[in-house]
């Protein structure tokens, strides 16, 4: 159903000769029952896709699409690494040099055994400088979509905290 979705959005841009601005702000997707509810859209029944209006403006344009929310995701757990990546390589073809050899695996848990937000952990990561060049790229770019769980629903906490989903460019810009 992502796939489809994706599939149906892309040709209605195309198709209907639109601008290319529309890939990120559109008002609309394309939805069934099942994704009308992991998108919390009302009043959808049936396994037909149709276009719907989309009035959160959080929830508009492809990067709020399952799709790629799921691909940059792991099976348990959003990744801002993966989504800043991904938007980097395939968006803005800029993509961030591979990393070194022997990169540690985030740690998810702080010295007392309690959970990191997958911002704090990231965080912790990037306090090597080696780490930073990188990920002062990427990151900011994927914590704007931690609001999305790893299928695409809404969300406003990860590991019971606020999310926060702010990041600051390389250039300074919010």
């Amino acid at each position: 159903d992502f796939e489809q979705e994706t599939h149906l959005f892309l040709a209605s841009v195309f198709k209907e000769d639109r601008s290319i601005l529309e890939l990120f702000r559109a008002d609309y997707k394309f939805v069934n029952e099942r994704l009308s509810k992991i998108y919390e859209i009302p009043d959808v029944y049936g396994n037909r896709f149709r276009r719907v209006t989309v009035n959160d403006h959080n929830k508009q344009g492809l990067l709020a699409h399952g799709s790629i929310l799921a691909i940059t995701s792991y099976a348990n757990r959003t990744s801002p690494v993966i989504r800043g990546k991904w938007v980097l390589e395939n968006i803005l073809a800029s993509p961030p040099p591979p990393p070194p050899d022997n990169v540690p695996s985030l740690r998810r848990e702080n010295e007392g055994g309690v959970l990191l937000t997958g911002r704090a952990a990231i965080e912790k990561h990037r306090e090597n400088p080696v780490c930073a060049v990188c990920h002062n790229r990427m990151d900011p770019i994927g914590f704007g979509l931690e609001n999305f769980d790893p299928i695409g629903k809404w969300r406003t906490e990860d590991a019971g905290n606020p999310i926060d989903s702010s990041g600051m460019l390389p250039d300074g810009t919010r």
